[in-house]
């Protein structure tokens, strides 16, 4: 079966965020989880559809309704996520996560 792993550091931004939308308002917290696992899903399904960073050798694929996306690569058994990125800041804060996994 195919699944969607996180490295730690996309983990522990996943969670940062669902924590802080869980405090703006009650109920986005889980919206926003929500939104991460249909993402996933979407790119388990269709690997290959998001876009291509060539650089990284990564894809990105976006998350409905918040300004985020997952970013990440295909593998056998399924995709590796990078970075549950918010589009508005910082964008290749995340690349240098690839040389460690």
């Amino acid at each position: 079966m195919k699944r969607a792993r996180f490295i730690a550091e996309a983990r522990r931004e996943f969670l940062a965020e669902v924590s802080y939308y869980n405090k703006a308002q009650e109920g986005l917290g889980a919206r926003f989880t929500a939104a991460v696992e249909e993402a996933a899903a979407r790119a388990l399904i269709y690997p290959l559809a998001g876009s291509l960073a060539e650089e990284t050798n990564t894809r990105r694929v976006m998350l409905k309704d918040f300004p985020f996306a997952l970013h990440y690569r295909p593998e056998q058994n399924g995709i590796l996520i990078f970075a549950v990125a918010n589009h508005l800041r910082s964008p290749n804060y995340w690349q240098n996560r690839i040389e460690k996994s």
